[in-house]
């Protein structure tokens, strides 16, 4: 994700400038093993370069930086924003929750696309933003390139949105379309997805339904303002699907989907029987999601939910928001 962006942010320079007057320098970056930072603007080719052959930006040419810490990194830097994308941690948060606390606290916009932090701790991260008067922002989290979170804030205002629900999670609805389609057990659906890069080295977050938990409580604290965490929800994942249950569904028209829901009264993510003309009922490892309105009735939205480049496109959308609002 964080090459995707480097790539991104060199290759389309010129068009950021051109068409938003955006030009970001980057002053720091960590990964797993090691830092390199130049308050002056890292030179982002050199990085990805460094990254490619040895594994580490710690090689950056002329890099005089030791192995710190992202605190570290955090605490010395010269920099207006963080980008926080460490791997999603459903227990504790960290290390994301930390990252994104002492970021807070030190008066600098986050954009972070972990989910972890939020899942556990969101209205407290966003009370500590507002007193602290920085911005943090996380459209990386839902939807990936497709802005789920930007379309309800900025595509439905003065429209009541009574609930939400969809499918937004691509792991699980690629393994449940393999699994409809071409007649394939769990476990082959789930060892073709591996095999695609659809599924992560350990997909337990996404089988059991905490990916698509953790979407649903970012959506009900920033869409619909509900003070909620990833522990009140009712949550089952897709193991317990089999091919019985799948042909089930098709005799009535319908597809088995994981779908990730929000009412006035509860959340929920678990499996569901949907007819086969719902919009939401897509295939592979597209997300879809409807949000249910008062006046102007369903509204879905559907896109490509996750890859390095989506993910790093919705990065750069918060970036960009976030210098348009200070710079006016």
């Amino acid at each position: 994700m964080g090459q995707s962006l480097a790539r991104i942010l060199t290759k389309e320079k010129s068009w950021l400038i051109r068409n938003f007057g955006f030009e970001p320098q980057i002053t720091a970056i960590v990964d797993s093993r090691g830092s390199c930072r130049d308050d002056n603007g890292l030179n982002l080719d050199l990085a990805l370069k460094a990254k490619e052959k040895y594994g580490t930006v710690q090689k950056y040419p002329g890099n005089r930086e030791r192995k710190t810490t992202a605190r570290q990194v955090i605490s010395d830097a010269e920099a207006e924003a963080i980008i926080e994308t460490t791997p999603s941690n459903f227990d504790s948060g960290e290390p994301g929750l930390t990252n994104i606390k002492q970021s807070l606290s030190a008066r600098r916009h986050v954009v972070t696309a972990n989910k972890g932090p939020l899942a556990l701790a969101m209205p407290a991260l966003l009370e500590l933003a507002n007193h602290m008067s920085v911005q943090l922002r996380f459209s990386a989290t839902v939807g990936g390139g497709t802005p789920f979170l930007t379309f309800a804030s900025k595509c439905l205002p003065g429209e009541k949105i009574l609930g939400i629900h969809g499918i937004l999670n691509g792991t699980t609805n690629y393994i449940l379309t393999r699994m409809e389609e071409a007649s394939l057990s769990f476990q082959k659906a789930l060892g073709e997805a591996e095999e695609k890069g659809y599924a992560e080295k350990n997909p337990a977050n996404d089988l059991e339904g905490l990916d698509t938990a953790a979407k649903i409580v970012i959506i009900a604290n920033w869409v619909l303002k509900r003070r909620i965490s990833i522990n009140e929800l009712e949550i089952r994942g897709i193991q317990d699907v089999t091919p019985e249950k799948i042909r089930k569904a098709k005799g009535s028209r319908s597809k088995i989907k994981l779908i990730g829901r929000l009412t006035d009264s509860q959340g929920s993510v678990k499996p569901e029987s949907v007819p086969a003309d719902n919009p939401v009922c897509i295939s592979g490892t597209l997300n879809a999601l409807s949000f249910s309105t008062e006046h102007a009735g369903d509204v879905t939205l559907i896109g490509r939910g996750a890859g390095g480049e989506e993910t790093a496109s919705a990065i750069i959308r918060d970036l960009v928001d976030i210098r348009s609002e200070y710079s006016i």
